[in-house]
């Protein structure tokens, strides 16, 4: 049975545009059996999320993708401004735990422009999370466009060497950008 596991809800701010109701009901009318969430830098919807999808007997996947800043979450300069997203999912109690820390390091350590973690934080953190590598904004995708096909393969290999669940992420080549990096 296919899952969602990268979805952003209305608490995706300019992201999402999925009320948490309307989208769990859709899936349960598809007869999907998991789903995940996954908002933009925060966790605030998924007490709604996870009491929905337990009600209608789907099962909920708690997850965020995370706004990674390349020179450490602390710095906040010019070229700051500039980070990559990676998406990642609690696998259980442990992992739900870590991904609250994470989240709330970003917002109340890191902020500069969007709440920021970096490999660092990630690394402290990874107890019972699964990584995916992210969406075309994340380091390989932007590498990969880049046509930087060594340094993408380097920071792949890097993130299966730190983390024992990291997976790429596969999405839908709809948008211009995307059919580009599938022929990166």
């Amino acid at each position: 049975m296919f899952t969602h596991l990268h979805v952003h809800t209305e608490y995706s701010l300019l992201d999402g545009c999925c009320r948490i109701i309307s989208l769990i009901h859709r899936a349960k009318e598809l007869g999907m059996q998991s789903l995940a969430i996954t908002d933009h830098g925060n966790l605030y919807g998924v007490i709604d999320f996870y009491k929905l999808a337990r009600e209608n007997g789907i099962k909920p996947i708690i997850g965020c993708e995370v706004y990674v800043a390349s020179n450490g979450h602390l710095s906040k300069g010019p070229a700051d401004k500039t980070n990559f997203h990676l998406t990642l999912l609690a696998m259980n109690h442990t992992g739900y735990n870590n991904l609250i820390q994470l989240v709330t390091h970003a917002s109340l350590e890191g902020f500069y422009y969007k709440p920021r973690v970096d490999k660092q934080l990630l690394c402290k953190y990874k107890e019972g999370l699964i990584v995916l590598s992210g969406c075309a904004q994340g380091e390989l995708g932007r590498l990969l466009l880049q046509n930087r096909v060594q340094d993408a393969e380097a920071a792949a290999n890097w993130y299966k060497e730190n983390f024992p669940h990291f997976y790429i992420e596969i999405q839908s080549i709809r948008s211009p950008i995307l059919k580009k990096l599938m022929r990166a």
